[in-house]
């Protein structure tokens, strides 16, 4: 079998270095270029750790060579640029999986409300498929364009929408309290992020305003055929990587704790990185550095109490993003991240 080439734009971030370290191990993939417009040298001279494991240089970014060296490219970019780089790829005719926003949210004007930005490439949002396994695998195989979900909705859609589908929960009754190591926030350095600022805190942000609330919302809304509503409130934790979200749904009447574990179960009981737990609760811990989602439901004072936790960088972003890619070149989903 051919190894997948690929190619890896905007190197030089965590998500990029995360998807390096599962690659390095996969083994029906290579990589073969890296990309930024911050500097040229060694990836090893950045990143200390692949001294001796991947001797890449990083080059300017170039299409054509981009084209003539791999066969996917993984933007590794922040919101806004990452839409400035996929249509050339495209062109070239490389599949490309994006890790920003910039292709998640189907309607460009939402886009641009949340994002306080233009969104310059309307004709490649229309065709791209969002890149959540668990429920869009079919479209995922043939996408040229995967969007990538972001880290706070992976945890929070698969939490959810097996009982929205089976319409086991009030759709406009959801509650989701979430909290994200720092890495969800990326490299670039900033007071908010300093360590002193952090360190030994905990607090709510971004109350009203997150952008990570209406990806939830349309895809949740997407699966179950209706408008679903819901509380977003994110939080910071003092910790490198790793997201717990509990989640808490109003049933609909007649619907019972049983009825909840069966969804899931239908759900899910075939998913390779999926995990339901019967007994104990899920952790950062016990996620961390894997591209597991740990799950459980509990009922308590007339809710559904879902738990759901997930390591940021991977299930959340790169380990995804490979899984995506597996799917679509055709290789066994797991491959390289277990």
């Amino acid at each position: 079998m051919n190894k997948v080439r690929i190619a890896i734009i905007g190197a030089t971030g965590y998500t990029s270095l995360e998807a390096i370290r599962w690659l390095l191990r996969h083994p029906h993939a290579e990589i073969t270029y890296l990309a930024s417009r911050k500097m040229e040298q060694p990836i090893s001279d950045l990143f200390p750790e692949l001294l001796g494991r991947l001797n890449l240089p990083i080059e300017p970014f170039d299409p054509q060579a981009v084209k003539a060296r791999a066969d996917v490219a993984l933007l590794c970019l922040p919101h806004v640029a990452a839409m400035d780089h996929a249509p050339a790829l495209l062109d070239a005719g490389l599949r490309v999986i994006d890790l920003s926003a910039d292709y998640r949210l189907k309607d460009a004007a939402l886009y641009e409300h949340w994002y306080k930005h233009k969104h310059v490439d309307a004709a490649n949002l229309a065709h791209a498929v969002y890149g959540l396994p668990e429920f869009f695998r079919s479209e995922i195989k043939s996408a040229k364009l995967v969007s990538n979900p972001g880290c706070y909705p992976t945890a929070a859609i698969l939490g959810i929408a097996p009982l929205v589908k089976a319409g086991l929960v009030e759709p406009a009754d959801i509650i989701v309290n979430a909290a994200s190591g720092i890495s969800g926030a990326g490299r670039t350095p900033s007071q908010q992020h300093h360590f002193p600022e952090r360190n030994e805190s905990f607090e709510p942000y971004g109350i009203g305003s997150h952008r990570h609330a209406p990806e939830i919302q349309q895809t949740l809304s997407g699966l179950r055929g209706r408008e679903v509503q819901l509380l977003f409130v994110p939080h910071l934790i003092p910790m490198d990587r790793g997201i717990l979200e509990t989640i808490y749904l109003k049933p609909v009447a007649g619907a019972t704790l049983a009825d909840a574990r069966a969804a899931f179960a239908q759900a899910y009981g075939n998913e390779p990185f999926v995990r339901i737990r019967e007994t104990n609760l899920p952790s950062t811990k016990y996620v961390a550095n894997s591209n597991f989602l740990d799950l459980a439901v509990r009922e308590y004072n007339g809710r559904f109490v879902v738990m759901t936790a997930l390591d940021n960088m991977v299930k959340g972003a790169s380990g995804q993003a490979i899984q995506n890619m597996n799917i679509m070149f055709g290789l066994p989903e797991t491959s390289g991240l277990v």
